[in-house]
């Protein structure tokens, strides 16, 4: 399993240079939060968000392995329908949601595969919070989940080496 260490207070400027899967330009108009002082920063093990000015886009920053810079990840949404009576399940903390609780987001590929078109597909929570659905600090709406018997440390690791594989395969 991957070591779990939560996320470092990051500036505007460390998230953007982070990205991985966009143009410097892109980074550069990325709307990041406004209020990243008050993130809960303590809860984090990776960062995530929505654009809200673009429902389609959704953003990552994952901390690097000891030693390596953090790595960021622009994805994408569908903007259209979703059967909200089904359930789904997060690919990443394992959360169960109602059906507009998770989205599969696009994530363009690293490098000359992603200029080239290529891109990974992930199922996951659709305002990115897997970290504090791991730590049992947010609970999806309208859904009785089955009780895991994992600690919140395991569940965390086992997040964690899930998105440590989707970032693999950003960068492969």
């Amino acid at each position: 399993m991957v070591s779990v260490s939560l996320m470092k207070p990051m500036t505007e400027s460390e998230i953007r240079r982070s990205f991985v899967n966009c143009t410097q330009g892109e980074a550069k108009r990325l709307n990041i939060p406004r209020d990243l002082a008050e993130l809960p920063w303590g809860d984090l093990d990776f960062l995530g968000w929505r654009d809200p000015s673009a429902p389609d886009r959704g953003h990552l920053v994952v901390p690097g392995a000891e030693g390596e810079p953090p790595v960021g990840i622009a994805l994408r949404t569908s903007t259209g329908p979703r059967n909200a009576t089904h359930r789904g399940l997060c690919s990443i903390c394992l959360t169960t949601h109602p059906g507009t609780g998770v989205h599969l987001m696009a994530a363009r590929k690293a490098g000359t595969a992603g200029r080239e078109g290529n891109s990974v597909g992930v199922y996951i929570c659709a305002d990115l919070a897997c970290p504090l659905y791991a730590r049992r600090l947010r609970k999806p709406q309208g859904v009785n989940a089955a009780q895991e018997t994992l600690s919140n440390e395991e569940r965390v690791a086992r997040m964690m080496t899930r998105m440590a594989e989707f970032v693999d395969r950003v960068r492969s």
